[in-house]
């Protein structure tokens, strides 16, 4: 009978190795240089990261002063060694042993089959989930900390556990070790192309690779919804949708997307964009596209976002359809700008907006979640000079800090694909989207931060105060929908349905299964994830959850039934060019496609 057969080596080609190491070792010389030359007289040790450390020094001294609680936990990890030791030895021996430790479902770092039929690999991922589960551990039950040092501890430690993770290292994740004998080492070639071609995309910092970027392209295949630019000034282009029914609403809706990314998380593709789906529904759609901004517009502030952003659109709306009464939507920071605007419109006195949805957005910053660890004096101050240095934040800045919330699955799941096992990353429209970064204004950003994540000014009546007004959220008397999502990391839920309370008109309140993304761009026909209702609004978020009733499928006809209410009577369709402004350019503009390393 024949032996089975492992995988076949591959001996590696020496005239092509070389080939391939000689134009590495060229492009990384050219690197290297333009690195070193770039980073000439910056600080190597940013104050920022020297707060990180102080943060980790009163942990471990706090550690320490309680000896008997660490020699406890220090015991509790030996025993858990010492289950693992004795099912691995019952493994060898050929006996079956049900695993000490397991990985969450959702994991996905551990799905080669290896990691579960290799005794070996079985005891290195077991060793390693055990080792982090203490880790992580010991480090929460800490004592004696203030609630931000504690909250900064716990997520740079799930950093540091998620970077030393088996799977990212070559010689103990079995995929890998697999492809490199199978390949004779190409793989690690192509990785370390990879790995170099993305330091120079990312001029000298390492710009992970998420999508093919060749795939696509903003007009052609995402963010292709045809309309029309008919209205630009400084901070932004006004696009008007075409009309895909014969007759539309009489009340316009407009679209405020955040400015950090763009607008076509909105209008990924037909299948999944809710511009479409709402010109379907027999809306006139107009959306913000913010601009990508440089140095010269560093002066431009929260006001300024306010006035040349919705307040402009507004007055645009008008002019293009003759309706003086809108409908409004805010997403995520645009919805926070859509509050801050409703709120000054009130105290105008002006009722224009005769409803809104706001989609997973913060007013209340209490408790802002795993973002507030980078909202302290010490790092804002440093971010700030940063910022003040260049007139912005730079776009890969901020994309940074987001991927670090979910640092699994957006920077070591590419970096085992990219770099280890070589691969080109697939192409896919919402990582495009992630990876087209802006950049933000210096007097805005420092405004948002500070007013809004450090101090809480917004939720604060009469605290802020815009275009000469001040300004109270209690004083929003329009119809509300809030839509927030379960599993966001970005916008706690519990802590956006805190506006729920706030808000001084009628409050419909959905919950979305699924993220930040996911959960609000979530069509209907893709059948996917679930939403739920409740028509009281208790203070208790959790109160509201327990009298929640689950629908399943997306939430975005509840939104539909909800806002026939405010639309108005059935007009003729119109036409972008109809009213008494000129489209200036054919949708998605030019705004757009300005990019963050341009």
């Amino acid at each position: 009978m024949a032996e089975p057969q492992g995988p076949e080596i591959k001996i590696p080609d020496p005239v092509e190795m070389s080939r391939n190491m000689a134009r590495i070792a060229e492009q990384s010389q050219r690197l290297v240089a333009d690195f070193l030359q770039r980073q000439n007289g910056e600080s190597s040790a940013p104050q920022s990261l020297m707060n990180i450390g102080a943060a980790f020094m009163e942990m471990t001294a706090r550690l320490m002063a309680d000896p008997a609680k660490l020699m406890q936990a220090q015991m509790s990890l030996w025993q858990d060694y010492m289950a693992l030791w004795q099912r691995t030895t019952q493994r060898l021996l050929g006996q079956e042993a049900a695993p000490v430790v397991a990985p969450a479902k959702e994991d996905k770092r551990f799905k080669d089959s290896a990691w579960d039929e290799n005794t070996l690999f079985d005891y290195i991922k077991q060793s390693y989930l055990l080792t982090a589960r203490w880790l992580q551990s010991t480090v929460k039950e800490v004592e004696g900390m203030d609630d931000k040092t504690a909250k900064k501890v716990d997520f740079y430690t799930r950093q540091f556990v998620d970077a030393m993770a088996p799977s990212n290292f070559v010689l103990t994740n079995p995929e890998v070790l697999r492809a490199t004998m199978e390949s004779g080492g190409e793989n690690l070639v192509k990785g370390l192309e990879n790995l170099l071609g993305d330091l120079e995309r990312g001029k000298g910092q390492l710009a992970i690779s998420m999508t093919d970027y060749k795939k696509f392209e903003v007009g052609r295949n995402i963010a292709a919804t045809p309309g029309q630019v008919i209205f630009q000034n400084d901070l932004m282009q006004l696009i008007q949708y075409n009309p895909t029914t014969e007759q539309q609403n009489k009340r316009p809706l407009l679209i405020v997307p955040p400015w950090i990314n763009k607008f076509y998380i909105l209008d990924l593709r037909p299948a999944n964009s809710l511009v479409k789906w709402l010109c379907d529904q027999g809306h006139t759609v107009f959306i913000v596209s913010w601009v990508n901004p440089d140095e010269k517009l560093s002066a431009k502030t929260w006001e300024d976002y306010m006035t040349e952003g919705p307040l402009a659109a507004l007055d645009a709306m008008e002019q293009a359809t003759g309706e003086r009464e809108v409908n409004l939507v805010g997403y995520c920071i645009g919805g926070t700008l859509t509050a801050s605007t409703l709120a000054y419109m009130a105290a105008k006195g002006d009722d224009r907006v005769k409803s809104v949805l706001y989609l997973v957005t913060l007013t209340d910053f209490t408790e802002p979640g795993e973002l507030s660890v980078f909202i302290d004096e010490e790092q804002l101050a440093a971010l700030e000079e940063k910022m003040n240095s260049q007139g912005y934040l730079n776009g890969q800045s901020m994309a940074t800090t987001f991927n670090m919330l979910r640092a699994n699955d957006l920077i070591w799941s590419f970096v085992v694909n990219n770099y280890l096992l070589g691969k080109d990353p697939f192409p896919f429209d919402l990582l495009y989207w992630n990876s087209d970064a802006t950049r933000m204004p210096a007097a805005m950003h420092s405004f948002y931060l500070r007013n809004m994540y450090q101090r809480n000014l917004l939720v604060q009546p009469g605290a802020l105060t815009l275009k000469g007004e001040s300004i109270d959220l209690r004083n929003i008397k329009v119809p509300t929908f809030m839509l927030s999502t379960r599993e966001d990391h970005i916008t706690p839920w519990k802590s956006t349905y805190a506006a729920s309370q706030l808000y001084g008109g009628p409050v419909k309140f959905v919950l979305a299964a699924s993220g930040h993304i996911a959960g609000v761009v979530n069509p209907p026909a893709a059948n996917k994830y679930s939403h739920f209702l409740n028509t009281k609004l208790p203070k208790d978020p959790d109160q509201w959850l327990a009298g929640a009733r689950q629908v399943e499928g997306s939430w975005w006809p509840e939104y539909a039934k909800w806002i026939q209410k405010y639309a108005g009577p059935k007009v003729p369709a119109r036409v972008p060019g109809d009213g008494k402004l000129t489209p200036v350019e054919p949708a998605p503009g030019s705004y757009v496609k300005l990019r963050a390393s341009d």
